[in-house]
């Protein structure tokens, strides 16, 4: 008796077809189908671990590869800022034959130009300081220092730092108080402010002023360093200064530096805009700009080589999967399972598999970043985008790769499945 013969693959996936289709498909819940995608996870910890572990690098090579450079960056544009990058001086031209007076209120006009961060001014009392009423008219340690008014912001806008003692207060700028400049303070013979004694006296045409604080050098407005400074309400009370600001201060945001410049003479001065002097952009902030260009073009390329990293981990894990698990496959397709469940099963656990990995890479780049920064001294940065990105794409890389297996899955036959050893 001869054996029948063995049915043809072609044969058995078209009896599979037809089985399935007098089979009503039995629909299943979210969370059941999730419970299903993630068993593969559950039941193989070690392999997932593993296959996890390249998304994970993947991810904190792309927070890292950007974190770092971030906060090198941030510490880098900070230095550069402190360079006056941002900031222009406006005052009239000298030497002219009627001097021009700035309205007292231009400092306020300043102010409300939109890309102006922050503004104070300084002016001339042309007043004479003197250390002691004792010394005749001939002394010259005075000699060479103004005597300027400051307004209380001051400090904020130039980058300037107490040495000694304290800057004026609402309080101290009502009453006849100095700040000197640090090379003022040696001229009249001032060290340091104590802090239980009396302090300080000097004279200012004629009139006493307590001495409160004393400046650190300013870089970037030396003409301070020379400069005996008196709170503006005190000088206009005691020195009869009339309120006509001689130098302002002006600080921009970068992007619009330029633009700010080109408005400020008008704005300060709308009378005659052409006696008013603007000082020009340093070079520092075309270092700036150059600087954040090379650092984006950076952050770009790594970003992008890392997202790579741990996707062909993740699509040979589940092509492995597959194959290992092309009984479990078909006896689930023969109890009733349809192709869409199959696929589903799989790409869940792909993009499972990926997004466990994502979370894992991104707590361990945060931490390297935070780790690596406090070492170098530089204020932590953690681009939001690196995180969000890397997760996003490892999740759309876990789909990529479990395209192709949950494919495959869902068109193997359930007798050829069975069949398999």
């Amino acid at each position: 008796m001869t054996a029948p013969a063995k049915p043809s693959r072609a044969t058995l996936r078209r009896s599979s077809r037809r089985t399935e289709d007098k089979i009503k498909p039995v629909r299943l819940a979210f969370l059941d189908l999730l419970g299903l995608g993630l068993l593969g996870l559950r039941t193989r910890k070690l392999r997932a671990a593993l296959s996890a572990l390249g998304i994970s690098i993947g991810v904190a090579t792309m927070v890292v590869v950007t974190g770092i450079p971030a906060s090198s960056q941030r510490a880098l544009m900070d230095e550069i800022t402190a360079l006056g990058s941002n900031m222009l001086r406006v005052q009239p031209f000298s030497g002219q034959a009627v001097p021009v007076e700035l309205p007292e209120e231009s400092v306020d006009m300043v102010r409300r130009i939109k890309p102006v961060t922050e503004a104070s001014a300084v002016a001339n009392t042309h007043a004479v300081v003197q250390r002691s009423d004792l010394i005749g008219d001939d002394d010259f340690s005075g000699t060479g220092l103004s005597v300027l008014a400051a307004r209380r912001d001051l400090l904020s806008v130039v980058g300037g730092e107490v040495f000694s003692g304290r800057f004026f207060s609402a309080a101290d700028e009502q009453f006849p108080t100095a700040v000197l400049g640090y090379r003022a303070a040696g001229r009249l013979g001032i060290g340091e402010i104590p802090e239980n004694d009396p302090a300080p006296q000097i004279q200012i045409n004629k009139s006493w002023f307590s001495v409160i604080g004393i400046l650190h050098s300013v870089p970037l407005s030396d003409d301070l360093d020379n400069a005996v400074l008196t709170g503006w309400p005190a000088a206009k009370k005691t020195l009869r200064f009339e309120g006509n600001p001689t130098v302002i201060y002006v600080k921009v945001r970068d992007a619009h530096l330029e633009d700010v410049r080109r408005v400020l003479p008008a704005t300060v001065f709308p009378e005659q805009p052409g006696q008013v002097q603007v000082s020009r952009p340093s070079d520092a902030l075309a270092a700036k700009r150059a600087t954040q260009n090379t650092f984006s073009s950076l952050f770009l390329g790594l970003a992008g080589i890392a997202l790579l990293v741990g996707g062909i981990g993740v699509a040979n894990t589940m092509v492995i999967s597959v194959l290992e698990r092309r009984r479990d496959i078909g006896l689930r397709r023969a109890l009733g399972a349809t192709r869409g469940q199959i696929r589903v099963q799989f790409l869940t656990e792909s993009v499972g598999l990926s997004l466990l990995g994502a979370l894992a890479g991104t707590l361990f780049g945060v931490l390297a970043d935070i780790g690596y920064a406090a070492y170098q001294g530089w204020p932590t940065v953690i681009p939001l985008s690196s995180v969000t990105g890397g997760c996003l794409g490892a999740v759309l890389i876990g789909m990529a790769a479990g395209v192709y297996p949950s494919v495959r899955a869902a068109r193997l036959p359930p007798t050829e499945a069975l069949a398999s050893t």
